[in-house]
Parts: structure tokens; sequence; C-alpha cells
């Protein structure tokens, strides 16, 4: 048991490695995004059209990663996840073309789909009481993924040019594959559930397809699908488009966008821990603590946002501050949804879940890129920022409103489902 309790955090440990280098090279396309339009001399829609390819094929595979997932060792695919960012990422870099280079950053939409059994392998080594907090560490590594993109992007990129940069991050990914080929073990499924956490054997369940069709008999996921169908819209515009908006809107220079964003990334990084933490605790006192974080993140967060785009050009320290007020209030749904979503289903089907949750975000936000990069050139792109994220947090509250009231009967339903196995289990010892 010591030896499991220690491994748990080797796999924290080279999670966070993965997903930190992981988001650097996916979302190093936003810093760059200038100098790439000027390579190619193309304008923002042909722009947003690659960010929407990789979005559209990582939509597209999630179901089929989801299902490997539950059906084989998540470790190994995940370390096949990590090879395939470090080839597509290569690709891109050496593209001479637009047309090629669309083709090659579009395939890098195939490890982009790969978190599903991250998260469920995660949920095997801790148990419900925790998750939130471990999966708010994890989801640290994005926005600072994106802090370490930003730097590589401005401090490396003038001097050894964006397709050097994009090198440096895919031979990245091909190291994270070895060290997870290396150190991450599988953990048997349902090892942390409470009812199961004591049981010398637990038994192995696998994926079948009876019980992934009985997934939609989960009420809470209904929402909690729509929901994500509109809450990744603002979180692609923000870091697609981010950064050119304040350099051509706000008038920032280089040296003043590196610590704007420096700053309101950290505190972003601090938002996933907070707003993880804060579930477990309001999850301990009411079934429902979850996804009452996840509704007040969503509507404070479109409230600070509308707010922040208003100050005017010159005050920038005022910028700065609402920047950060609502950086740390965005991300408190994510690491909620996740654990939400496996209070409410069975350890074997875990990946599926995430990834139909996953499929449903990305095939409703692959076009968020285009649309935001279109509706800038009819307007300004700070009003296409702006209408595009106000609308979609909208629809969130909406539905996740509905999840607050209905979650704690499939909670309920999940917890005796666990406990018929453990006495199954115990039964069965005992003969």
């Amino acid at each position: 048991m010591a030896t499991y309790y220690r491994r748990r955090w080797v796999v924290v440990v080279i999670f966070f490695a993965f997903m930190l280098l992981h988001q650097s090279d996916k979302l190093l396309i936003g810093p760059l995004t200038t100098q790439i339009m000027e390579t190619f001399q193309i304008d923002r829609t042909a722009m947003g059209a690659v960010g929407t390819g990789a979005m559209i094929v990582a939509a597209a595979l999630y179901p089929l990663w989801g299902y490997l997932y539950d059906r084989y060792a998540r470790a190994r695919l995940l370390a096949l996840a990590s090879a395939i960012w470090g080839v597509t990422t290569w690709l891109g870099a050496i593209a001479p073309t637009y047309p090629l280079f669309l083709a090659a950053r579009a395939s890098t939409g195939i490890d982009d789909s790969s978190y599903p059994g991250l998260y469920s392998l995660i949920a095997d080594y801790f148990g419900p009481r925790v998750r939130g907090k471990i999966y708010g560490i994890l989801q640290l590594a994005q926005p600072m993924g994106y802090m370490v993109g930003l730097v590589l992007a401005l401090v490396l990129g003038p001097i050894i040019g964006w397709r050097n940069v994009f090198i440096i991050t895919g031979t990245v990914g091909l190291i994270i594959a070895v060290l997870i080929a290396l150190f991450v073990r599988e953990a048997p499924r349902g090892r942390a559930e409470p009812e199961l956490a004591e049981l010398a054997e637990i038994g192995v369940y696998r994926f079948d397809w009876k019980t992934a069709r009985g997934l939609f008999r989960r009420r809470t996921l209904i929402p909690l699908f729509l929901q994500g169908f509109f809450g990744v819209f603002p979180w692609t515009v923000i870091s697609f488009w981010f950064f050119n908006y304040l350099e051509t809107e706000r008038g920032y220079t280089s040296d003043e966008v590196l610590p704007t964003m420096a700053i309101a990334v950290l505190v972003l990084a601090s938002g996933y821990f907070i707003g993880g933490a804060l579930g477990d605790w309001l999850f301990r006192r009411t079934q429902r603590g979850r996804l009452m974080v996840c509704l007040f993140g969503v509507i404070s967060g479109a409230i600070m946002l509308y707010l922040t785009l208003q100050v005017p050009l010159e005050q920038k320290g005022l910028f700065l501050a609402l920047l950060c007020l609502t950086a740390l209030l965005i991300p408190f749904s994510s690491p909620n949804v996740i654990s939400t979503v496996y209070d409410i289903t069975v350890p074997e089907v875990r990946s599926t879940a995430l990834a139909v949750q996953y499929f449903i975000e990305n095939g409703g936000a692959a076009l968020a890129p285009l649309m935001a990069g279109a509706m800038a050139e009819q307007s300004t792109l700070g009003n296409a920022i702006l209408t595009i994220c106000v609308i979609a947090w909208a629809f969130c509250a909406v539905f996740l409103a509905i999840a607050v009231i209905i979650a704690p009967r499939d909670i309920a339903a999940l917890r005796a489902e666990m406990s018929r196995r453990a006495a199954a289990l115990a039964a069965s010892a005992d003969r």
C-alpha cells in the first residue's frame, strides 16, 4: 500500500509535466499568430481556420480515445499520445506552405483528445473527497503552459524563428512519451472508490457497450454535456486571439504583453486549484457543492470579462487588475465538472464519459477561432471576444443550474452501485 501511495504522486508529477508542456505546444499558436500570419501572408479568417482544424480533428477522435482508454491500458496509450504530439508538431514546424501548415496543425488534434484517459487513471489513484484538488493541481499546467509558451514565443521566437520553437516543443513531446512508458503504471479501475479502497481484491471491471449506453440514464450528464458545448467557446477564443487583441487593439508592445499576460496567467493557474479545493470543501457539505462552484465561476467570470474589456485603453493598471480578477474566476468550473462526471459514473466507463463530454465541447467550439476571426473583420476583435464569451457563458449558467438541482440522485446511485460491488466482493472472499 505504501508503494501504491508513493507511485500515485510520481504519476501526478509526470502527468503535470505532460500537461504543462503539451499545453505550451498547443497554446503557442496564440502568441505566434502574428509571426505565422506574416510568414504565410494570410488574414485572420485563414489563421482562425488553423485553430478550427485542430479542434475538429480532436472532437472527431474523442469517442475513439475514450473507448480505447476504457478497453486497454491507459498508461501505454498516453505514451503513444505524447509521441504523436511530438511527431505532428514537427510536421507543422517544417511545413513550407499554408495548406500544408494547416493540415499539419490539424493533425495535432489527434493527441489533443487524449486527456480522458489521464483523468480516468488519476481517479483510480485518488478518491472522490480530494479529486477536485488533484484535478486543480493538474490543471494548473494549462495556464502555466500558456505562460511557458508565451515566454518561448517572445524570447526565442524573434531569435530562432517560430518554426524552431515548434521543433523544440515537438522534441519535448517525444521525451515525455519515454517517461510515461517507463514510470507510469496502470491502477485497477475503481481502486480509489471508498467502498472498494480497503478490499484486498477489487475485481476487474472492463468496458462494455451496455454499461456505456447506460451513461445516458445519468440525467446529470445531459446538462453537463450541453454546458460543455458552449463552455469551451470562451476558452478557445481567449487563448487563440487574446494575445493578438492586446497587440493590435489595445496597443501593447511585446515588452508590455509578457508581464501583463504572465501575471494574468499566474492568477488563472491559481483559479484551477482554488476552484477545485472550494468544490471539494463544499461537496463534503452538500452533494450539489461542486456544481454550485461551477455556476458561481461562470456567472461572475462573464460579468468581470465585460467590465474588463470596457476599460479605456490608457488605463492599463485598471485593465490588469480586472483582467486578473476575471482570470481567477473563470477556471472554477473546470476541475469540478470533471470531478462531477466521475461522481456519477462507474469506473470502467469514465474515460468514455469524459470523452463524450470533450467531444461535445470541441464539436461546439471548433468553429470559435474562425467565428471570432470573421467577426473581427466586420467589427473589432474585442467585440468578437466579448460577444462570443458572454453569450456562451449565459447558456452554461442555465445548464449548470439544472445540473445543480438533479445531481444528488445520480451521485447516490453511484454510491449504491459501489456498495453493491463491495458487498459482492466481500461475500466472494469469505467463501
